[in-house]
């Protein structure tokens, strides 16, 4: 059976385990943390999460393993048939993921974590999301989906990343880039989240984060 290797709290993570579960494809949870211990890095060549076990072996960084996914279980359509659309959804996570979510990121350690960020970074972020944001709006058509009326890939990817850009910015610049930017994350959200594999991947989250503050 499939592992899928890493944490709760990692977007990256839920994005695979999205996937997984949206597509009924049998796979068993490992908890493993980020690590520069050997054991890890024998799995995950940088020691990040998620990785995924097969019985070919481990891979990692979650649009890989995405694309693995969709190749080796073909029925399961996990991107869309016609070769337009489907390079439509990649268009659409490259946005997400590296576009907005890696660039706000840099926050992380001052809005989430109770560290700080230099004002140069700050500033640096700023920049670069007022343009990734606005071109990130003219490509996501929010009808209610990422890419139109139907639910597709690049929503596991907006689900687990999107509120991240909205909350990041809020913590640390006094203002929701995204909702300024007219991008109404949080009524998305909301519809996805209605979908049973997204509430599976956010109850996980919370019980994971409850576990982790009471230990």
């Amino acid at each position: 059976m499939i592992k899928l290797c890493g944490f709760a709290l990692s977007n990256y993570y839920n994005k695979v385990k999205f996937v997984l579960l949206e597509h009924g494809i049998a796979f068993e949870e490992v908890l493993v943390l980020p690590s520069q211990d050997d054991a890890v890095l024998a799995h995950s060549p940088l020691g990040k999460v998620p990785y995924l076990q097969t019985e070919d072996g481990d891979l990692c960084e979650s649009q890989c393993i995405v694309e693995y996914l969709a190749a080796r279980f073909p029925d399961k359509a996990i991107f869309s048939a016609d070769p337009w659309q489907a390079a439509k959804e990649r268009e659409m996570i490259m946005f997400v993921d590296v576009h907005l979510e890696l660039t706000v990121r840099n926050l992380y350690k001052e809005a989430f974590f109770g560290g700080s960020v230099s004002d140069a970074t700050k500033g640096r972020v700023e920049k670069l999301l007022a343009q990734h944001i606005a071109g990130f709006g003219r490509i996501a058509k929010f009808g209610p989906y990422l890419c139109g009326e139907r639910f597709g890939v690049a929503d596991t990817a907006g689900y687990v990343s999107l509120p991240l850009v909205g909350m990041a910015t809020q913590a640390i610049y006094g203002r929701d880039f995204l909702l300024e930017a007219g991008i109404d994350w949080k009524s998305y959200v909301k519809t996805v989240g209605a979908r049973p594999a997204a509430q599976r991947v956010t109850e996980d989250r919370k019980a994971y984060i409850a576990a982790t503050r009471s230990a």
